[in-house]
């Protein structure tokens, strides 16, 4: 897990960035798969709480793809700021550290980072379907890991940091989708809006550069030279 395992063939690359850019961008997978990435968002929210130094009360994930994490503190202020800018961006941050691990050929170590942070994620949920989301989520990780061949390891990890670097950004398109149509006053970004003097698309514009950013950055590691 710890040492190189050698980079695969370039068609595994290739061909699992175009799958997770199709399930990204499919009507019919999108909202299924999206859970991945409400996981990852919500447990940005949950790290960045207790790394300002605000209460952890629980992290709830719905059917409808959307989550809440709840924390105690002071309603304003650094740590508030930092709490409620972690969701959106922590996908795609997750991704470029994945990317990282490939880019020196660690696969199976982003699995089990994967694992690890899925992991800890049960001891703060405080509902049945997150349970169940999280824990299947990181069992076929664990399977794939445990049992999976070098190559389907690899394709594994490929296809897991595509799918974090390109699933991070819809939802911040689909975020100000709804903005402009008045159907998210209460988002991460509007509430960020609400304790800076810095409007909502402000945030939207910062969520999009981090995001793009990431993947941007990414590219280097994970495309075949």
């Amino acid at each position: 897990m710890l040492t190189a395992q050698g980079a695969p063939p370039s068609w595994v690359i290739w061909t699992t960035g175009l799958i997770a850019l199709v399930v990204v961008g499919s009507g019919l997978l999108w909202p299924f798969t999206r859970h991945v990435i409400t996981i990852a968002h919500e447990g940005g929210h949950a790290v960045m709480a207790l790394l300002t130094g605000r209460k952890l009360r629980g992290v709830r994930l719905h059917s409808d793809t959307s989550g809440v994490t709840l924390s105690s503190g002071k309603p304003r202020g650094f740590g508030m700021v930092l709490t409620g800018l972690a969701g959106y961006i922590a996908p795609s941050l997750l991704g470029l550290a994945c990317a990282s691990l490939l880019a020196i050929e660690r696969m199976t170590l982003v699995l089990w980072l994967c694992i690890a942070l899925l992991a800890s994620m049960l001891v703060i949920i405080r509902n049945i379907f997150g349970v169940v989301s999280v824990l299947s989520t990181g069992l076929i990780l664990g399977m794939i890991s445990y049992f999976g061949s070098d190559g389907l390891q690899a394709a594994a990890a490929y296809g897991l940091t595509w799918f974090l670097l390109l699933g991070g950004v819809r939802p911040v398109v689909e975020l100000q989708r709804k903005r402009h149509w008045g159907e998210a006053h209460n988002s991460d970004a509007d509430q960020l809006g609400d304790i800076t003097p810095l409007p909502g698309l402000f945030w939207v514009a910062v969520f999009l550069l981090v995001t793009f950013g990431c993947l941007a950055l990414s590219l280097a590691a994970l495309l075949p030279a």
